[in-house]
């Protein structure tokens, strides 16, 4: 398989987060932060929203990253100069093409569609530009319409065709299906957009690769629409150890970016969130404990530092006494089997009445006490 490229749109679609808004400084160091962990490819914003942000793209563009970077346009050359005047060199073009998008935006004239297609990706592509042209809500669009579509978009010069699952309502299955006619029909590459309606947009992303896409946006911490998109470290960390697919990301910095954006954004995660969540190497089972004080690998489909993650043993309701003693032992406490029995006793009273596992300080208060 061709190398799959990471586009993340961080700063474009996960901005546009009910409630998130990047000033200058964050957006730069976003930008920088994914360029330094080795992203590709970073979609940086849309030109037409006006001077603000049109400063804000220009100031990421004059960083010279390595990455290379994509500003967001509708099919109308106005936009396209826009993008011009940051600085980019490439520029993604979005049309709708499910009639139910097409009837809210053109009043169903199709032909309008693909007429203002062609003038602005033609006008794009004279200017010497890499153009990525997007289907909004492909998912639902009449297979043989969005297929004829892309058709043009491949003559009329784009480079890529961005495959949108807008409202999220695809499956695995049938993204599988819906993206390998595409990419056995078109000698561009196919790009996946996947959102998070139903919780199956890294699955949904991942489904498109294995049928061919070569491109997949990403958002760092699923940040985007509705309820997101699929998450940049899902993805990433997915194609690593599922897809055994390397592709040169450090993923050993995937907690830092999230903690950045996290706080950028002002919505902190979940702390089962997949790959960055607080919990997602926290142990208090006493069963899982005891298994991964003997082999990590028992309970853990990775090894924590691949993402800059430790590994936490917490004591709480579900505690054992293996887990215990071995935490005790960490401070130079050594009890007999009473003397555990008797704080683990102790240690789920209180963590039942708290709704929480405990901190270190607590656990040795409650020892202090039962001895």
């Amino acid at each position: 398989m061709d190398q799959v490229v990471i586009n993340d749109t961080t700063l474009r679609d996960g901005e546009q987060a009910a409630g998130v808004a990047f000033n200058l400084e964050e957006k730069i160091a976003i930008a920088k932060f994914l360029d330094a962990i080795g992203v590709p490819e970073i979609e940086i914003g849309i030109a037409a929203m006006g001077k603000a942000e049109q400063q804000a793209i220009a100031s990421i563009v004059d960083l010279g990253l390595q990455a290379h970077l994509l500003g967001w346009n509708r099919a109308v050359i106005a936009d396209i100069q826009a993008s011009i005047a940051c600085g980019l060199k490439r520029v993604h073009i979005s049309i709708p093409v499910s009639a139910i998008q097409i009837g809210a935006k053109f009043q169903g004239q199709w032909q309008l569609v693909w007429q203002k297609l062609k003038d602005s990706l033609s006008f794009a592509v004279d200017q010497g530009l890499f153009v990525s042209v997007g289907g909004e809500d492909s998912s639902r669009a009449d297979e043989q319409f969005l297929l004829d579509t892309i058709l043009s978009a491949q003559e009329w010069g784009a480079s890529r065709f961005r495959f949108c699952d807008t409202v999220g309502i695809l499956d695995p299955f049938t993204t599988y299906d819906k993206v390998k006619k595409l990419v056995t029909s078109l000698s561009i590459p196919v790009e996946m957009h996947t959102h998070n309606d139903f919780g199956l947009a890294t699955a949904n992303a991942l489904a498109g690769i294995q049928a061919g896409a070569l491109s997949v946006n990403t958002t760092v911490n699923g940040l985007g629409e509705r309820a997101g998109n699929a998450a940049l470290e899902e993805v990433v960390m997915a194609l690593k150890h599922l897809s055994k697919m390397d592709l040169s990301i450090d993923t050993r910095r995937l907690l830092e970016i999230s903690q950045l954006v996290a706080t950028a954004s002002g919505y902190g995660l979940p702390p089962w969130k997949a790959i960055v969540g607080e919990n997602t190497f926290a142990h208090e089972s006493g069963i899982h404990a005891h298994g991964v004080l003997q082999n990590p690998h028992t309970y853990e489909p990775f090894a924590p530092e691949e993402i800059g993650h430790k590994r936490r043993l917490v004591v709480g309701k579900h505690s054992g006494r293996h887990l215990l003693s071995n935490l005790l032992q960490q401070h130079g406490i050594i009890l007999n089997h009473e003397e555990t029995q008797s704080v683990l006793n102790a240690v789920r009273q209180e963590s039942m009445q708290k709704k929480r596992s405990l901190t270190t300080q607590e656990l040795l208060s409650l020892v202090a006490h039962t001895q």
